[in-house]
């Protein structure tokens, strides 16, 4: 991950709103939830939502898919575990052994 992925990541989650989707999402799971769903979880007009959405796709942390009607969104975590490697590859002074970072890896339904 380059250091302006990971500023843009970091960027996008250091809203409280935006971090709380996240988070919601990395719960969920690869299916991922509608946007209507997200939306009435939080409470959020559809405008609001469609901009954090935007935001946090736009950062690379999270991927979109059409279904009928809906728009699905899930985490990528992909990208997540690379924003994790990135912020410890220098952990525990250099001896990555000793650093037991954890990697997401949800199983696929």
């Amino acid at each position: 991950m380059e250091k302006s992925d990971a500023i843009g990541a970091l960027g996008a989650l250091a809203q409280d709103t935006r971090l709380d989707i996240f988070r919601l999402l990395v719960r969920v799971g690869t299916d991922g939830l509608p946007a209507g769903q997200i939306g009435a979880r939080f409470g959020l007009p559809s405008a609001t939502l469609s901009f954090h959405l935007s935001q946090l796709k736009q950062a690379g942390l999270l991927a979109c898919r059409r279904e009928g009607r809906s728009m699905i969104y899930a985490a990528r975590f992909d990208a997540m575990n690379d924003l994790l490697a990135y912020l410890t590859e220098n952990c525990c002074q250099g001896r990555t052994a000793d650093c037991l970072v954890p990697v997401c890896a949800p199983a696929a339904e």
